[in-house]
């Protein structure tokens, strides 16, 4: 018995410890990986900076604006510039989401005010297709505790999707009510659709629908995962209803606060 019991007791002990080395390996890989992309994105945060502070200067410039090309192409490496800047900030909000060092400061929101912001951000790229967007602020009770840059992050990313995914003219649909002590944002498409299996599965990290050989839609497959743990990280959640062919909508809601 009693050496039935240490053996036990070796054994027990071996896979202890095997476990404890394996998630300090598993936590030092993690700091490496957080450090890098941490690095890395800070250092491709100053090429960009320059490339759009040369581009500002040049699309102001005299010579530009009697040259139609020339401001044509300054325009195009203007907006590729500010879509790469994104990306960047995207990949590092993800490792810090994923590190636990993300710091929100949350304040009083009129998220109505967020969302027409949002909105004139975002409706030149949508009538560059011939699109629009239409909103119906419904909600009398609209102010929430939120990061402002976030929540603006969240509405700017689900518009940027529903353009992205309309393979013709974008037609984008806002819409807000109350309910109970909730605020519930609807943001409507009429863009491919997407599958119920699919769905399922749309808001984890890096996936992305499948299309076959067709890629013609660029992005990491992060944007949805982001969307819905900061949603999370103000207490509220979301969901999609879909169809194939005929758009998607994501329903958020938002607890509301009476300032």
């Amino acid at each position: 018995m009693l050496m039935l019991a240490t053996f036990v007791i070796l054994i027990a002990s071996f896979f202890s410890f095997y476990l404890a080395n394996g998630i300090l390996k598993q936590k030092k890989i993690s700091k490496i990986t957080y450090d890098f992309i941490n690095n890395m994105t800070h250092e491709l945060k100053t090429p960009i900076s320059t490339i759009s502070l040369s581009t500002d200067v040049l699309l102001n410039a005299e010579e530009t604006s009697k040259n139609e090309r020339l401001s044509r192409y300054l325009s195009i490496i203007k907006t590729e510039n500010k879509r790469l800047e994104n990306q960047v900030e995207r990949v590092l909000q993800i490792a810090k989401l994923d590190k636990g060092v993300i710091k929100l400061k949350f304040e009083s929101l009129d998220i109505h005010e967020v969302i027409e912001t949002c909105i004139s951000t975002f409706s030149v790229p949508v009538k560059d297709r011939n699109g629009k967007i239409v909103s119906h602020l419904n909600a009398s009770k609209t102010h929430i505790k939120g990061d402002v840059i976030h929540i603006t992050n969240i509405i700017y990313n689900l518009f940027d999707n529903a353009n992205k995914y309309s393979p013709e003219k974008p037609n984008i649909t806002i819409t807000t009510v109350n309910t109970d002590d909730k605020i519930e944002l609807r943001i409507a498409d009429n863009g491919i659709g997407i599958k119920k299996e699919d769905s399922k599965q749309i808001f984890d990290k890096f996936y992305r629908v499948p299309t076959g050989d067709v890629h013609n839609v660029k992005g990491f497959g992060l944007g949805l995962y982001y969307v819905k743990q900061m949603i999370e990280k103000h207490g509220g959640g979301i969901e999609i209803e879909s169809k194939i062919g005929k758009g998607s909508t994501f329903v958020l809601t938002f607890p509301v606060t009476t300032n």
